[in-house]
């Protein structure tokens, strides 16, 4: 990897990269062909109802849909809309948030919606890949005319994969890149083959058929078709996302042998169709699955399997998506501080137990729900279109703000805008038949975001700032009076003003109120989120002191905020500089230490009984402290549950004093 002049990060194109590519960025779409022509099928009533242009047609919208989302939106456009390297729409946000408060509420939509699409996409994938057993005929009299043991066989894949999440997948994920070649090999072998013996399906590539079987009397549902085909490119929004792993040109580089292989594969399964109209056994299969059965039986065992492994992975990349994901939103201030955990040596490998638990439950709930893939399709593809909508939104300010592209910005707002608008419409009449899971989950997490995101600016707002070059003479004489005990060497408080003129009135009064608090150093730490990635520095503030210390601590976006381990390396590099005076340290397990002990004290404001809030603005921030202790305290996300804290609590707003009410002595 190298870095270019703006500090972009490039990986080199390579075959390796390009096995890398494969494996993590094309999980998703590469796994759309097992169930998007089988729902195109489903929705026009079988494939007995369906003729040669119905299935050009549908062919053509198929390919068409890939090539205009997925190559020119994302590949082409939205791609270099990076942020130093990074994409996704937090990552997109954190380059336009300064051009409109606005901007927030497409981000949560987009965010909450993507998430949404992490819960259903494992779900979707798995068991998709395990109704394929059906297409074997022994297998699928063992498997007998009901749902349960396909629930079950799905259920099991599902907690096995993640359960090994807390492990890390660093050795599983060597393997990828491999599997998903074999795999896309296997889709464009496959479907050549049949295009081979009826070629008439190339016409398909006419753009012509996919506008003409819009309004054709054989295409029973008229443009609600596109709720089906858009799931040809639900795996378009990982392009973008996973740009950062991979980089921008090994995307480049593997896109079209992905596209290829894909509508090779989609042909085929077109040619297949048309070839078998009015076969009467097919027609009376139950969830007949064309990707399955246009392949010779002795060949259907080895797809089924190899098909399971790709539905593994598409899943494994959703969860692993999923996890960066709510890292970035913590960071924006848009979910609560989760535990992060990072399992393996892997840059950028990280667990967030909370995460992986709601995911599994809410994934097995989708799977007794519906208790089959054509049902759980129903609700895919809503969740995706929301978030597609969000980013064009974004990605147009980015190109009118930033770029300076006005024309162009509102030509890609426009054009992609009504492309999404429609397979949104289209997505929604789904929405009684399973899209209604969707939109619940979406919502569900919209609110979540809107609670902690609001929450956040009416405590930044109602804190008291006080100057502190006003108490540097008290910080002074506490520090020197020996009569209090000594708490700690280094006493450490969270501080959330950015300038080092002020500073939280709550941390004065814990210092000198709560009883008072005598350290050798007192540390005022700030962390401020960068928009950048993966940057990392500091600046201090000691206003001419041996013992007050301001820290401004710059995280990129996608750095974990271990305060404590930061900490120790600021304290020796302030001693290298005799800015801190050593700390005899005699007594420790490895050794005499010129670095002392450390306390963190960690302040929670809680609401008054009298205070100024609003009705609303008051529940609002009861919720988030309800969800705050569900959630986990700041303790492990600040990386702190391995040091000594100290908890105090104090109002957000003190009770206010009233002219009308004075008590008398009698």
């Amino acid at each position: 990897m190298s870095i270019d002049s703006e500090g972009r990060k490039k990986q080199k194109i390579s075959g390796a990269m390009f096995l890398i590519t494969i494996g993590i960025v094309y999980g998703d779409i590469g796994t759309s062909p097992m169930y998007v022509m089988k729902s195109i099928l489903e929705g026009n009533g079988g494939i007995n109802h369906v003729n040669q242009d119905f299935i050009i047609g549908s062919l053509s919208l198929v390919i068409w849909t890939i090539t205009l989302l997925t190559t020119v939106k994302y590949v082409l456009i939205a791609m270099k809309a990076d942020n130093h390297g990074e994409g996704g729409i937090f990552s997109l946000y954190a380059l336009v948030r300064n051009y409109g408060k606005w901007l927030i509420i497409p981000t949560i939509l987009g965010g909450a919606a993507l998430l949404a699409d992490g819960v259903l996409t494992p779900a979707v994938t798995v068991t998709t890949a395990v109704e394929g057993l059906r297409s074997i005929a022994r297998v699928d009299e063992l498997l007998g005319p009901t749902y349960h043991k396909v629930i079950i066989i799905t259920l099991i894949i599902i907690a096995v994969l993640f359960m090994v999440q807390r492990m890390g997948t660093s050795k599983i994920g060597k393997a990828f890149g491999p599997v998903m070649l074999i795999w896309f090999l296997f889709l464009g072998i496959s479907g050549l083959l049949k295009i081979t013996a009826f070629p008439i399906v190339l016409s398909a590539i006419n753009p012509l058929y996919a506008i003409k079987v819009l309004f054709s009397p054989y295409n029973k549902v008229g443009f609600m078709i596109l709720g089906s085909v858009f799931l040809a490119t639900t795996g378009a929004e990982a392009l973008y996302s996973d740009m950062g792993h991979v980089g921008r040109g090994n995307v480049y580089f593997s896109w079209p042998f992905v596209k290829v292989c894909l509508i090779l594969n989609y042909l085929g399964q077109g040619a297949w169709i048309i070839s078998n109209q009015g076969n009467q056994s097919l027609a009376s299969m139950e969830d007949m699955n064309p990707f399955f059965m246009m392949l010779p039986e002795g060949m259907r065992p080895f797809a089924i399997l190899l098909g399971a492994a790709a539905a593994i992975i598409a899943s494994q990349a959703l969860i692993t998506g999923s996890f960066t994901l709510v890292s970035e939103a913590i960071n924006l201030d848009l979910l609560p501080h989760l535990e992060i955990r990072y399992p393996s040596d892997t840059k950028g490998q990280l667990y967030i137990g909370t995460v992986n638990h709601v995911l599994w439950i809410g994934c097995s709930l989708v799977v007794l729900y519906f208790r089959s893939g054509s049902r759980i399709e129903s609700a895919y593809g809503l969740a995706i279109t929301i978030t597609m909508l969000m980013t064009t939104l974004l990605i147009s300010v980015y190109l009118r703000h930033v770029k300076k592209q006005g024309v162009f910005s509102w030509l890609v707002l426009l054009v992609f805008g009504v492309i999404e608008g429609v397979f949104f419409v289209s997505s929604l009449a789904k929405l009684l038949v399973g899209g209604y899971v969707t939109l619940i989950i979406t919502l569900m997490l919209v609110f979540l975001m809107i609670i902690w995101y609001r929450g956040t600016q009416l405590e930044k707002q109602y804190n008291t700032n006080l100057a502190m070059e006003d108490f540097i003479d008290n910080l002074e004489t506490l520090h020197g009076d020996e009569e209090v005990p000594l708490l700690a060497n280094n006493l450490v408080y969270l501080d959330g003003h950015k300038d080092f003129e002020s500073i939280d009135r709550d941390i004065l009064y814990s210092i000198f109120d709560k009883d008072p608090k005598r350290a050798d150093a007192y540390w005022f730490i700030n962390v401020s989120i960068l928009d950048k990635p993966r940057e990392m520095y500091y600046k201090v503030e000691t206003y001419g002191t041996n013992f007050i210390f301001r820290v401004k601590l710059y995280l990129g976006f996608k750095l974990s905020p271990r305060i404590n381990v930061y900490l120790r390396q600021i304290v020796r590099d302030l001693q290298e500089t005799r800015e801190l005076p050593e700390q005899d340290k005699k007594y420790s397990i490895y050794g005499h230490s010129t670095v002392g002990s450390f306390k963190f004290c960690m302040i929670h404001k809680t609401i008054s009984s009298k205070s100024e809030l609003s009705s609303m603005d008051e529940r609002l921030l009861l919720f988030k402290h309800a969800i705050r202790k569900v959630a986990g305290s700041r303790v492990a996300w600040y990386g702190l549950d391995t040091s000594t804290v100290i908890t105090e609590t104090v109002p957000l707003i003190p009770g206010y004093e009233s002219k009308d009410e004075k008590i008398t002595r009698r």
